[in-house]
């Protein structure tokens, strides 16, 4: 796996049969209860969200879930949020901290749903009020990228006190055809701004913009689903340990350090 190319993760982060929030929550969690609606608009399916057990934990868990076939795409809307999707999450967050739950998310999108319709309903305030409150939620906040981490549609659910990463995942500001077309003019030099982009998880661990990396199997998903479980429960030990202002000033600091010049 070390002698895959930046572009050949995005490739694998994009496969349809890559496993998906879903996946994740019926192999990882016990008795999951779904919750719907953000109680303004409606109810979005790229989001899914609810309340379920793992081990002795009871954690709220709140994902973006793609489709596997075409008909799933269509219903999910192809993992893109629109602004009452990521109502509903918020809702769901702030349900979990009123109730002392630590929060799980699952990121895997490739942005934002950039329709009229969603700019018109307030897209942009959607995803910035998600990352202003996810930073001052007083409970343990753990984010996973499985897939595709894109845009300011993955940041909205991936302020938190751990941010993990799939080997194979790719965390980005755009797509690298979006980069590619910005940078040079040219979207077919998507390889090529793959690698500038720095969008792999070895990447971001050196960068420090993630905290751990979660290794793979491409041939046996359970093992994917055992290593993810592990560690989340190895954070979630962790951190309900701490005192909550410090784990509030943990999280600030270790986004304010981001970028830092070292």
């Amino acid at each position: 796996m070390n002698k895959l190319t930046a572009w050949d993760k995005v490739v694998i982060a994009r496969n349809a049969q890559r496993p998906k929030t879903l996946d994740y929550i019926n192999n990882i969690f016990d008795d999951f209860i779904e919750l719907s609606g953000d109680r303004l608009f409606g109810d979005d399916k790229s989001i899914i969200g609810g309340i379920a057990k793992l081990e002795d934990y009871i954690v709220t868990v709140i994902g973006q879930q793609k489709g596997k076939t075409t008909k799933e795409n269509m219903e999910r809307n192809f993992g893109m949020t629109n602004p009452e999707g990521y109502r509903k999450a918020l809702r769901l967050m702030k349900q979990a901290q009123k109730f002392s739950r630590p929060i799980i998310t699952f990121i895997d999108t490739p942005g934002a749903y950039p329709g009229i319709g969603a700019e018109q309903r307030g897209q942009g305030e959607a995803i910035a009020k998600n990352m202003f409150e996810m930073a001052k939620l007083k409970v343990p906040i753990i984010c996973i990228v499985i897939g595709e981490g894109s845009s300011g549609g993955a940041l909205a659910l991936c302020v938190g006190d751990k941010i993990l990463m799939l080997e194979n995942a790719v965390y980005s500001i755009l797509s690298p055809e979006g980069f590619a077309t910005i940078l040079y003019k040219d979207a077919t030099k998507n390889k090529e701004a793959a690698e500038k982009m720095k969008i792999t998880a070895k990447d971001l661990k050196e960068f420090g913009v993630i905290d751990e990396i979660i290794q793979e199997n491409l041939a046996d998903n359970d093992i994917v689903y055992k290593n993810t479980k592990l560690s989340i429960i190895k954070n979630l030990d962790a951190l309900t340990k701490i005192n909550v202002n410090k784990l509030l000033n943990n999280r600030y600091e270790k986004f304010r350090k981001i970028g830092e010049v070292k």
